[in-house]
């Protein structure tokens, strides 16, 4: 059995903020993720990129505790490529350009491996994410989480929906939210993506924090403050890296352990955005990471 089991992009990125800029930048939705969750559990990390692929990016991977052997390489593609702009509002990505490249070709497949303890569905077309639900063995599954993005929203909405009627948990942000579901409060959002499958939902609301319903229970946490943000991107990623990671190694579904484990993916993306691309979570280690969440209880509780 799978314990844990990420599927979505592994990229290069060029990335600007107001605080530098870089070209040529690991990234994707997958390779944040699986980083992050590897300081908790196991991963395996199910993707596709071109003959191009970086062999120093390979490497930065298999540093941690990451299956790589479900990262397919396409003979004569081209790895996925995204370039995107920020402004001092660090919340909002401007995309100048994507190059799908060899994703429009990926078809993933768990061939003999169908049973997955916890699957995490990263943000990819809806499509992907179908084909893939359609081979885990949804009775051995404990917890099947979903990320998805506005571009899937607008034009690729009626699989998203049945993408959704097939999960337990969907992580997006407070815009993704409201264009989902139509409705600009929050809370009352949440409960309609709650009547559309998912029991569990996230709501990713950046340096304001985040929301977490869970049924018919509720709670909300600050982000932790940082005074240096250089980069944003993959914060949401390593996000739900440290969550579900921290879920699969406790093994605990109940509601106060969800809380901590939506703590512990709130200290990851902390981390990864006081650099640029993995930079700040190559040099992390797990004493940082316990130091941070006991300075994030003082300030989060009364």
């Amino acid at each position: 059995m799978i314990k844990l089991l990420v599927t979505g992009t592994v990229a290069v990125d060029s990335v600007e903020t107001p605080f530098g800029k870089k070209d040529s930048l690991f990234g994707g939705s997958a390779s944040y993720f699986s980083y992050s969750a590897s300081f908790f559990s196991p991963v395996s990390l199910m993707a596709v990129v071109g003959e191009d692929f970086p062999d120093e990016y390979r490497q930065v991977l298999e540093e941690r505790k990451i299956d790589l052997k479900r990262l397919q390489v396409l003979a004569g593609g081209k790895t996925f490529r995204w370039k995107g702009k920020y402004g001092f509002d660090l919340n909002v990505a401007h995309t100048l350009e994507t190059q799908l490249n060899v994703l429009q070709d990926f078809s993933p497949s768990l061939k003999d491996d169908r049973d997955v303890e916890y699957l995490f569905l990263a943000n990819i077309d809806p499509d992907i994410q179908l084909r893939l639900l359609d081979e885990v063995h949804h009775t051995r599954a404990k917890l099947i989480a979903v990320d998805t993005m506005n571009f899937w929203i607008h034009n690729k909405k009626k699989s998203l929906l049945d993408v959704l009627k097939r999960v337990h948990l969907i992580v997006l942000n407070d815009g993704e939210t409201r264009d989902l579901t139509g409705e600009p409060n929050l809370i009352r959002a949440a409960r309609k993506i709650q009547e559309m499958g998912p029991d569990k939902v996230i709501i990713k609301k950046g340096e304001h924090g985040v929301l977490f319903f869970d049924g018919k229970y509720f709670s909300a946490l600050p982000a932790y403050p940082l005074e240096s943000v250089f980069d944003p991107t993959g914060a949401g990623d390593t996000f739900a890296g440290g969550f579900m990671g921290y879920v699969a190694k406790t093994g605990d579904l109940g509601f106060d352990n969800l809380k901590k484990a939506v703590a512990y993916g709130s200290i990851m993306a902390s981390f990864v955005v006081e650099d640029f691309g993995l930079d700040r979570m190559r040099r992390l280690n797990n004493a940082e990471i316990d130091n941070r969440l006991k300075s994030f209880k003082t300030f989060s509780t009364f």
